[in-house]
Order: C-alpha cells, then sequence, then structure tokens
C-alpha cells in the first residue's frame, strides 16, 4: 500500500564473486546493492514503478570481506512530487568479532512512473519527519537538491557545443 514502507533492510553474505582483485567488494558491487535496496524502497513507498535519477555523495568508508554479513538499509527522507530522496546505508559485520561498520552511504533520488515503458512521472505520497533525525536528513537531501542545481548550472556553461553529425 502507498505511502506506508518508508525503510527497506537487505541482508547477506559477501561472497568471493563480490570481490575485486584486492580481495575486497568492488563499488560497483556496493553500489549495485545501493540501488536494488533503494528501489525497493522507492516503490514500496511509492506503488509504482521508479527509476533511479541519481546518486549523490557517495563514500566508501570501510571495506566489506568476504564473509561479512552486509547490511544495506534505505529510508526515505525527502518527497518532492514525484522524486523521492533516500538515505542508504551499508553495513559490514564480522561476524566471528560481532563487530559491525559503516562501508558506504549516499543518497539517491528516484521518480515514479505511470508505467515502465516510457512512463511519464506521477505523484508520490507526501513522507513528513518524525524525528529530529528525520529532520536532519530531510535538510541534508534539501542542500543536495540545492548542490545538484549549482552543479547542473556549472556543467551547461562548460559543455562544449555539440558537434554536427556529417
Amino acid at each position: 500500500m502507498p505511502g506506508q514502507q518508508n525503510e527497506v533492510t537487505f541482508r547477506f553474505l559477501a561472497q568471493p564473486t563480490d570481490v575485486n582483485f584486492g580481495g575486497k567488494v568492488h563499488g560497483g558491487m556496493a553500489m549495485k546493492w545501493i540501488d536494488q535496496a533503494g528501489y525497493a524502497c522507492a516503490v514500496g513507498w511509492s506503488g509504482a514503478y521508479c527509476v533511479t535519477v541519481s546518486v549523490s555523495g557517495i563514500q566508501f568508508i570501510a571495506p566489506i570481506l568476504i564473509g561479512d554479513l552486509v547490511t544495506v538499509r534505505a529510508r526515505l527522507i525527502h518527497t518532492g512530487t514525484s522524486s523521492m530522496h533516500l538515505a542508504v546505508d551499508v553495513l559490514a559485520q564480522d561476524l566471528r568479532k560481532g563487530e559491525q561498520r559503516l562501508a558506504t552511504s549516499c543518497v539517491m533520488v528516484f521518480v515514479a512512473l505511470d508505467s515502465p515503458d516510457g512512463g511519464k512521472p506521477t505523484p508520490v505520497p507526501r513522507w513528513e519527519p518524525k524525528s529530529d533525525e528525520d529532520r536532519r536528513l530531510q535538510d541534508y537531501a534539501r542542500r543536495l537538491m540545492e548542490l545538484s542545481r549549482t552543479m547542473e548550472q556549472q556543467v551547461a556553461v562548460l559543455r562544449p557545443a555539440a558537434a554536427p553529425v556529417t
């Protein structure tokens, strides 16, 4: 039911197929997990098909090792008319020692569409912060939106005109 599920948590073990040549989970795999959890959270909130618009502030803080228990948590922190901003954290836990560490974090933006094939943006239920932490994260999402707008303007100024096709 739309407007009910504002958080999703995935848990699984990091496997040998997830690692790079250095023996640690590679960033692309962590980004795949982030996108999957973000998608599940966005669809759970909106009740609609959703697409990833952006990933901001991604930070790779600590390595994830084979056999670590990986927890990927996506939670809604802001809604627009058709967009949803999600804070996503990836935690890694050494099961032998019981120590958990933050491995990766970011903010994602998804847009809900009225259909999967060439759909148009469709409204999502409004989310309201309930705690001080929610309000802090919503403020962070708003600051990232403003930074994103500024970056888009700068890129437009610096982007060379497209060469004519011959």
